[in-house]
């Protein structure tokens, strides 16, 4: 695990299974039907439950560049924000859909006063982006919405399910500490 001091912001760089991460809020990539079968999403829905999909599924569908709450469940997180990387589920993703996708979910976490927010890489999986790419356009849509905010947030974690999505996390965050 990783900190790194950034924009007023602490942003953990970590690795794990971000269902069992203990934040105000963890991020599901979804598809803009919400329906949460593969990846991470199919993930959070078979530890916390199928309530948060169906919860999910009643305020969609939404453009990717939209986000929606739900509760979280049997999750040690309070709620899961789900932000859409893709139109379709099993679609395909790109760069700036991980952008739009990270920074509606840190509008949703910031509107509703949250301190604490989980993301997995967005687009990293289903979504067939790098995990280079994917880390940069969320570092820069982290940095980019909370810049110059009056703002709750106060610790961001960047949870990989593996070496290499850590490696891209670390090297993201590394470059922006270096040329904010």
């Amino acid at each position: 695990m990783r900190e790194y001091p950034i924009a007023g912001l602490k942003i953990v760089v970590m690795r794990g299974d971000i269902t069992e991460v203990e934040a105000d809020a963890i991020v599901v990539p979804a598809n803009s039907r919400l329906i949460m079968g593969g990846g991470v999403a199919g993930a959070v829905k078979r530890k916390g439950g199928a309530e948060i999909e169906r919860e999910a599924m009643s305020k969609g569908p939404i453009p990717v560049g939209g986000a929606v709450t739900t509760g979280a469940g049997a999750l040690k997180a309070r709620f899961v924000i789900h932000s859409p990387t893709m139109e379709r589920p099993a679609g395909e993703t790109d760069p700036n859909k991980v952008y739009l996708a990270t920074q509606a979910a840190i509008n949703e976490a910031l509107r509703l006063g949250l301190k604490t927010i989980a993301f997995p890489g967005m687009g990293t999986g289903v979504g067939g982006l790098n995990p280079l790419v994917a880390a940069r356009q969320m570092v820069k849509a982290i940095l980019d919405t909370v810049h110059g905010r009056e703002q709750s947030l106060q610790q961001v974690f960047l949870v990989a399910f593996d070496k290499e999505l850590e490696e891209a996390f670390k090297a993201a965050v590394e470059e922006r500490v270096k040329n904010p």
